[in-house]
Protein backbone atom coordinates (compact mmCIF):
# COMPACT_ATOMS: atom_id res chain seq x y z
CA UNK A 1 0.00 0.00 0.00
CA UNK A 2 1.59 3.20 -0.83
CA UNK A 3 1.43 6.57 1.52
CA UNK A 4 0.01 9.38 0.74
CA UNK A 5 2.09 12.63 1.01
CA UNK A 6 0.30 14.52 3.74
CA UNK A 7 2.30 18.18 2.97
CA UNK A 8 2.91 19.09 -1.03
CA UNK A 9 4.95 22.63 -1.02
CA UNK A 10 3.66 23.17 -4.93
CA UNK A 11 0.06 21.82 -4.37
CA UNK A 12 -0.24 24.15 -1.91
CA UNK A 13 1.19 27.04 -3.72
CA UNK A 14 -1.28 26.54 -6.45
CA UNK A 15 -4.35 25.59 -3.83
CA UNK A 16 -3.04 29.38 -3.07
CA UNK A 17 -2.57 31.03 -6.23
CA UNK A 18 -5.69 29.85 -7.18
CA UNK A 19 -7.73 30.95 -4.69
CA UNK A 20 -6.00 34.38 -4.59
CA UNK A 21 -7.42 34.74 -8.28
CA UNK A 22 -10.82 33.42 -7.29
CA UNK A 23 -11.21 36.16 -3.98
CA UNK A 24 -10.58 38.98 -5.83
CA UNK A 25 -12.09 37.44 -9.08
CA UNK A 26 -9.21 38.90 -11.43
CA UNK A 27 -9.36 39.56 -15.41
CA UNK A 28 -6.89 40.26 -17.36
CA UNK A 29 -8.18 43.40 -20.21
CA UNK A 30 -6.54 44.97 -22.85
CA UNK A 31 -7.67 47.30 -25.07
CA UNK A 32 -6.88 48.63 -28.87
CA UNK A 33 -6.29 51.40 -30.43
CA UNK A 34 -5.58 53.43 -27.28
CA UNK A 35 -3.00 50.03 -26.11
CA UNK A 36 -4.39 50.16 -22.28
CA UNK A 37 -3.89 46.80 -20.43
CA UNK A 38 -4.43 45.71 -16.72
CA UNK A 39 -6.26 43.55 -14.34
CA UNK A 40 -9.66 44.23 -13.34
CA UNK A 41 -12.52 42.73 -10.97
CA UNK A 42 -15.17 41.35 -13.02
CA UNK A 43 -17.48 41.25 -10.62
CA UNK A 44 -17.26 45.29 -8.87
CA UNK A 45 -15.56 46.40 -12.55
CA UNK A 46 -12.54 48.19 -10.28
CA UNK A 47 -8.61 47.78 -11.08
CA UNK A 48 -6.44 45.57 -9.37
CA UNK A 49 -2.94 46.64 -8.57
CA UNK A 50 -0.80 44.10 -10.50
CA UNK A 51 1.42 42.78 -7.22
CA UNK A 52 3.88 40.21 -7.51
CA UNK A 53 1.85 37.56 -6.31
CA UNK A 54 -1.02 38.46 -8.62
CA UNK A 55 0.93 39.13 -11.73
CA UNK A 56 2.66 34.75 -10.38
CA UNK A 57 -0.99 33.82 -10.17
CA UNK A 58 -1.98 34.98 -13.36
CA UNK A 59 1.02 34.75 -15.73
CA UNK A 60 3.06 31.37 -14.15
CA UNK A 61 0.42 29.09 -13.09
CA UNK A 62 -1.40 27.18 -15.78
CA UNK A 63 -5.33 28.07 -16.14
CA UNK A 64 -8.40 27.16 -17.91
CA UNK A 65 -8.92 30.65 -19.54
CA UNK A 66 -12.40 31.81 -20.79
CA UNK A 67 -11.81 35.15 -23.57
CA UNK A 68 -14.12 37.45 -24.49
CA UNK A 69 -13.23 38.85 -27.55
CA UNK A 70 -15.58 42.07 -28.65
CA UNK A 71 -15.04 44.38 -31.33
CA UNK A 72 -16.46 48.15 -30.26
CA UNK A 73 -18.76 50.31 -33.42
CA UNK A 74 -20.34 53.09 -33.17
CA UNK A 75 -23.43 52.74 -35.44
CA UNK A 76 -24.56 55.68 -38.33
CA UNK A 77 -27.16 56.48 -35.79
CA UNK A 78 -24.67 56.95 -32.67
CA UNK A 79 -25.67 54.47 -30.99
CA UNK A 80 -22.71 51.99 -29.56
CA UNK A 81 -22.74 48.35 -29.70
CA UNK A 82 -20.58 45.42 -29.25
CA UNK A 83 -20.01 42.85 -31.75
CA UNK A 84 -18.70 40.03 -29.36
CA UNK A 85 -17.14 36.41 -29.61
CA UNK A 86 -16.28 34.35 -26.51
CA UNK A 87 -13.75 31.09 -26.82
CA UNK A 88 -12.87 28.45 -23.79
CA UNK A 89 -9.97 26.65 -24.93
CA UNK A 90 -10.27 23.27 -24.07
CA UNK A 91 -7.39 22.56 -21.47
CA UNK A 92 -5.23 24.08 -19.14
CA UNK A 93 -2.61 26.81 -20.55
CA UNK A 94 -0.24 29.85 -19.16
CA UNK A 95 -1.04 32.90 -20.40
CA UNK A 96 1.96 33.18 -22.73
CA UNK A 97 0.42 30.15 -24.87
CA UNK A 98 -3.10 32.08 -25.40
CA UNK A 99 -1.53 34.50 -27.65
CA UNK A 100 -1.59 32.69 -30.57
CA UNK A 101 -4.92 31.92 -29.80
CA UNK A 102 -6.08 35.35 -29.20
CA UNK A 103 -4.74 36.83 -31.81
CA UNK A 104 -6.16 34.36 -34.49
CA UNK A 105 -9.88 34.76 -33.10
CA UNK A 106 -8.75 38.27 -32.79
CA UNK A 107 -8.27 38.71 -36.23
CA UNK A 108 -11.12 37.39 -37.25
CA UNK A 109 -13.79 39.32 -35.39
CA UNK A 110 -11.96 42.52 -36.46
CA UNK A 111 -12.66 41.53 -40.26
CA UNK A 112 -15.82 40.66 -39.80
CA UNK A 113 -17.14 44.09 -38.13
CA UNK A 114 -18.16 46.72 -40.19
CA UNK A 115 -15.19 48.91 -41.10
CA UNK A 116 -17.04 51.52 -41.15
CA UNK A 117 -18.56 51.19 -38.07
CA UNK A 118 -15.49 49.67 -35.87
CA UNK A 119 -13.73 51.64 -33.90
CA UNK A 120 -11.76 49.51 -31.55
CA UNK A 121 -11.48 46.16 -29.58
CA UNK A 122 -10.52 44.60 -26.78
CA UNK A 123 -10.45 41.71 -24.89
CA UNK A 124 -11.25 39.75 -21.18
CA UNK A 125 -9.54 37.01 -20.31
CA UNK A 126 -10.62 35.33 -17.40
CA UNK A 127 -8.37 32.27 -16.06
CA UNK A 128 -11.49 31.23 -13.69
CA UNK A 129 -12.99 29.86 -16.66
CA UNK A 130 -16.19 31.82 -15.94
CA UNK A 131 -18.35 33.11 -18.83
CA UNK A 132 -19.17 36.50 -19.34
CA UNK A 133 -22.83 37.76 -20.20
CA UNK A 134 -22.73 40.72 -22.65
CA UNK A 135 -23.57 42.98 -20.13
CA UNK A 136 -20.83 42.16 -17.99
CA UNK A 137 -18.56 42.61 -20.42
CA UNK A 138 -19.76 45.93 -21.69
CA UNK A 139 -19.57 47.33 -17.67
CA UNK A 140 -15.90 45.83 -17.58
CA UNK A 141 -15.02 48.30 -21.37
CA UNK A 142 -16.57 51.11 -19.75
CA UNK A 143 -14.94 50.81 -15.95
CA UNK A 144 -11.70 50.92 -17.93
CA UNK A 145 -12.50 53.61 -20.27
CA UNK A 146 -12.97 51.98 -24.05
CA UNK A 147 -15.78 53.81 -25.62
CA UNK A 148 -14.57 57.35 -24.60
CA UNK A 149 -11.05 56.22 -25.61
CA UNK A 150 -12.15 55.15 -29.04
CA UNK A 151 -14.20 58.33 -29.69
CA UNK A 152 -11.43 60.37 -28.89
CA UNK A 153 -9.25 58.62 -31.20
CA UNK A 154 -12.07 58.21 -33.80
Amino acid sequence: MKKRKPYNPMKRYLRERKALLRLHRVAVVTIDPSGKQGLIDWKTCKNIAPGRTIAESVCDIAHHWTIYLAGFCIDDKGERYIKPLEIAPEGIYVSDDLAEVIRHYYTELRASCNPRNLVGSGWVANPSGKSLTEHEATMIFEAVGAWPAMEKAA
